[in-house]
């Protein structure tokens, strides 16, 4: 007699085609936050590292009008999605190889740390202004995570096994649905249709999540509201999603470490705010709020505001 699985795996995978310094997608993790929270359980959420700076860009003429441009289209960026900007960007990442790697690597030492590491790698960029685009720099940015051990850390990162993770996730990531290679505008000012390559092929546009079960998927690319992730995830399992409490500001600022203010409306009840001992870093486009004990493990909070004209 066949004895069922206890614990059977879900019937729906959920695919998150991310960078770890893509500023579209920095600006969906007020969404996917809560998205994972209703769905914490239900289904399989795995996310691939797509490249968006690769080793073989070509390096820019003039790297201080490059920066200056990026830092702008930026900040336009965060004019839609509400997000953090630094007050001042020091360059445009060299490559996402070393963010995409360490994040890659964070996953064998859970999920909670590797969320976690993959927050402080964003931050680095849009709250720090100092992308970790380096070996030294990424390991750096997320040492203090908590339940992190970064010396395990340094050597998966390192390893052979994950750099082959990060290649199939790249190249997966060049395989995308058909669906998303012509994406009508409608209101989003990132649609997600889309990216051609230097090689002639395409990619998935950043951030885009694939939802599919053993014979159907679902593909919601770009900038979208919750209700769209929400829709996608009801066609292929139906039925409401969970019922999801959101948590009282001091445990969810405990839970997730750091907040944005439009992570604060959606993923916390409304109380009052800010909680006991919380640490605000004002940004280029509003704060980011820190739980004191994430504030005290920071190798650096946030460079201070520019002064002068």
């Amino acid at each position: 007699m066949t004895v069922p699985d206890p614990h059977p795996a879900p019937l729906l995978e959920v695919v998150e085609y991310t960078d770890p310094l893509c500023p579209w997608a920095w600006g969906s993790e007020p969404v996917f936050r809560l998205l994972r929270a209703a769905l914490a359980g239900q289904v399989q959420w795995r996310r691939a590292y797509c490249i968006l700076f690769d080793h073989d860009d070509d390096p820019a003429p003039d790297p201080a009008a490059e920066t200056a441009w990026y830092a702008r289209y930026v900040e336009d960026i965060s004019a839609h999605t509400h997000a953090p900007r630094a007050h001042r960007l020091s360059r445009v990442a060299a490559s996402s190889w070393p963010a995409s790697l360490v994040a890659k690597a964070a996953e064998a030492q859970g999920t909670e740390v590797a969320d976690r590491v993959l927050r402080r790698l964003r931050e680095s960029v849009f709250v720090l202004g100092e992308p970790a685009d380096t070996a030294e720099s990424a390991l750096s940015a997320v040492s203090g995570v908590p339940g992190l051990d970064v010396g395990r850390l340094a050597a998966d990162a390192a390893s052979a096994d994950v750099l082959e993770g990060v290649r199939a996730d790249r190249a997966e990531a060049r395989r995308p649905v058909e669906e998303v290679l012509s994406v009508r505008a409608g209101t989003s000012p990132h649609p997600g249709t889309a990216k051609e390559t230097p090689d002639g092929q395409h990619r998935y546009a950043l951030p885009t999540l694939l939802l599919r079960t053993a014979t159907e998927h679902r593909v919601v690319p770009g900038w979208r509201p919750y209700e769209e992730y929400v829709r996608a995830v009801t066609e292929l399992s139906p039925g409401p999603l969970p019922a999801h409490k959101p948590p009282a500001p001091a445990e969810a600022l405990a839970r997730y470490r750091t907040l944005t203010d439009p992570e604060r409306a959606l993923l916390t009840d409304g109380g009052s705010w800010p909680p006991a001992g919380a640490v605000r870093v004002d940004t280029g486009n509003g704060p980011l709020w820190l739980h004191p004990e994430e504030a005290a493990a920071r190798p650096a909070v946030a460079p201070a505001p520019p002064s002068g004209p």
